[in-house]
């Protein structure tokens, strides 16, 4: 999106250094990656930096309203309620589409957005590799602050552990193995030293925590927590001897609550030039003019399941728990990264943690995805090159 740098990148671009780079990742991480990793990174021009930045502030003043919590009590489900909530998320992270204005002007425009953490391990080492196979200048940065990536590993560690030991802090996962994002969890445990842990491994003893390693029971004292809700409920019978509805001694990094309340949850609440407008669906008495402007999503699941790109007002009609769904007005992907096979569209995801003490989250770093398919998600654009998972580089606004 610089177009010098864009075109000094896809001359200097070859299959042979990409399968090079491709091939530094299955032997880093043996069998871990199971999802597409795109040609190239994304070079994020100052103005768009400081239109992402300012987007994430605007969000922010909502979230850390007083009013924010009483909002969106609703957004817990009951049976999934989590004791000891804490005042704040640990985790923030924002799904942008950059658009294009009728000037030609990048910007973009908030898709999603979850308390919830995301690939904060394997960022860091794509960030890293990147650079090592092809031309990304030094003046871009992929981190934000004054962070090198020495300082967002130590940020990344104080967060997780503040001060424990990282046998006594597990990431709790659904079967992380199976997992498509492993390649994270196994990059969690390298940089931080931190287990990943299957929800169906952790034992409870009264208030107390345990999982085994080794032959030997090790107590656990903070959870970092990955499992989606959701698909707690794709498993028929399904049985764990610790249920997230219990009180227990054990200090959520990550709180389970958070996941609902900064999610889709929280689109009609938000004010910005940078948030298309959103409405739950329950609350409107009339559709807006225009429907084919809109999608549809449902509140409750994750990673693009049940969005509906095209409905009408007899589609809307028919949905008999529409308190369960909102109508957002649909964003125009711009094609802004030029590959040597046309445009192709970029999503930015920027990351934010939230320490304790501290009054308003910070961005670290940021991920990117590269599409060329209808829909974002790497499931949706497996039959593409140029797209998938990839890294951005930001010039300084």
């Amino acid at each position: 999106m610089i177009p010098a740098l864009r075109t000094h990148y896809n001359t200097l671009f070859s299959t042979e250094k990409y399968q090079a780079f491709l091939q530094q990742i299955a032997h880093d991480f043996p069998g871990q990656l199971d999802f597409r990793v795109a040609e190239s990174p994304v070079f994020v021009p100052a103005d768009l930096t400081a239109q992402l930045l300012q987007a994430g502030e605007d969000i922010i003043d909502t979230l850390v309203h007083p009013r924010f919590l009483q909002q969106t009590e609703r957004a817990i489900p009951v049976n999934s309620s989590t004791p000891a909530e804490n005042t704040h998320t640990h985790f923030l992270i924002l799904d942008y589409a950059i658009c294009q204005n009728p000037d030609g002007r990048l910007t973009p425009q908030l898709i999603e957005l979850q308390g919830f953490p995301s690939l904060f391990g394997y960022q860091a080492y794509l960030n890293g590799l990147y650079p090592t196979f092809f031309p990304v200048p030094e003046t871009l940065r992929p981190y934000f602050g004054h962070l090198n990536e020495a300082g967002y590993l130590q940020a990344m560690r104080d967060l997780l552990l503040q001060g424990e030991t990282p046998d006594h802090t597990v990431l709790l996962e659904l079967f992380p193995h199976r997992q498509k994002t492993r390649i994270d969890f196994e990059a969690t445990r390298r940089y931080w030293g931190i287990e990943p842990v299957c929800l169906t491994e952790v034992r409870r003893a009264g208030r107390s925590l345990y999982y085994q390693r080794n032959g030997r029971n090790i107590d656990i004292h903070r959870i970092y927590n990955r499992v989606i809700f959701d698909e707690l409920d794709t498993i028929p019978g399904l049985r764990t001897d610790f249920h997230f509805s219990e009180e227990i001694d054990a200090t959520w990094i990550g709180h389970p609550n958070w996941f609902f309340r900064i999610s889709k949850f929280s689109l009609p609440l938000l004010k910005s030039d940078f948030v298309p407008e959103s409405y739950f669906l329950h609350e409107l008495s009339e559709y807006p003019d225009h429907l084919d402007d809109f999608v549809l999503k449902p509140l409750f699941s994750f990673a693009g399941q049940g969005v509906r790109l095209h409905v009408s007002a007899a589609d809307l009609d028919a949905i008999p728990d529409k308190e369960n769904y909102l109508l957002q007005r649909r964003v125009q992907y711009a094609p802004v990264l030029e590959s040597p096979q046309g445009g192709v569209k970029v999503e930015l995801r920027m990351m934010y943690i939230w320490p304790d003490g501290k009054e308003r989250p910070q961005p670290i770093t940021s991920l990117a995805r590269l599409s060329r398919g209808e829909m974002i998600g790497v499931r949706y654009n497996s039959a593409y090159d140029w797209v998938g998972s990839s890294a951005a580089f930001f010039e300084q606004p």
